[in-house]
């Protein structure tokens, strides 16, 4: 009877492994270990019943050449999708918008290698260094996406910023969000990671990690 059981017993879904490579707002800069960008959407997505699992590959500081340098070792064998936010501290630091283009360039080619859908997250560039360096520089996320069959976001912090208390949302430093502020970024990637799980169901012929 054990036998026949565990025979009719449904089969676990096999979990997705999604590596968020990223900087100081993926990492959860300033904020508690549990509010951070990554465990709140892990929250989000375990509430609506997805088998998948992430990892924080962000660090503080980091530059889409920093993400590029250690994109090798981010993607481990069990890594099945990679959501990619970089390119704020080559604003921050005035960086060629073509060295970002080809640093981002880079990792999704290494993904491709492996077979990892990735979800490119974009970045506005202030009009600080003028126009045509911000017209080249956010042109990258969506050509890229567009290159390289990646889903694509216009921004990380677009909830933030489209709020009417925006102010509320942010540290005090106007950089980075705070908890409430990451939540208001959670709702709106969420879905978009959700649309990731399901590309990743439909290479591997599995829908089970979704409800």
């Amino acid at each position: 009877m054990l036998v026949l059981a565990l025979c009719a017993a449904p089969a676990w879904a096999e979990e997705v492994v999604i590596a968020a490579l990223g900087d100081s707002l993926t990492q959860g800069y300033g904020l508690p270990a549990d509010r951070g960008f990554v465990p709140q959407l892990q929250s989000w997505l375990d509430d609506r019943g997805h088998a998948v699992r992430l990892i924080n590959a962000g660090v503080s500081g980091d530059t889409t050449a920093g993400g590029l340098a250690r994109v090798g070792w981010t993607l481990t064998e069990d890594v099945d999708a990679m959501i990619v936010a970089l390119g704020g501290n080559d604003l921050l630091r005035g960086l060629p918008p073509e060295d970002a283009r080809a640093n981002l360039a880079g990792i999704l080619q290494a993904a491709g290698a492996q077979g990892v859908e990735v979800l490119l997250v974009g970045m506005q560039a202030p009009l600080n260094y003028g126009a045509d360096y911000k017209q080249a520089f956010d042109a990258i996320y969506p050509d890229l996406a567009g290159e390289y069959g990646a889903l694509h976001v216009e921004s990380f912090l677009a909830p933030i910023m489209q709020a009417e208390e925006s102010a509320a949302l942010m540290q005090g430093d106007g950089i980075h969000p705070n908890a409430a502020g990451v939540a208001a970024v959670v709702e709106a990637l969420g879905p978009e990671v959700e649309a990731l799980v399901a590309r990743v169901d439909a290479e591997s012929g599995d829908s089970d990690h979704s409800p």
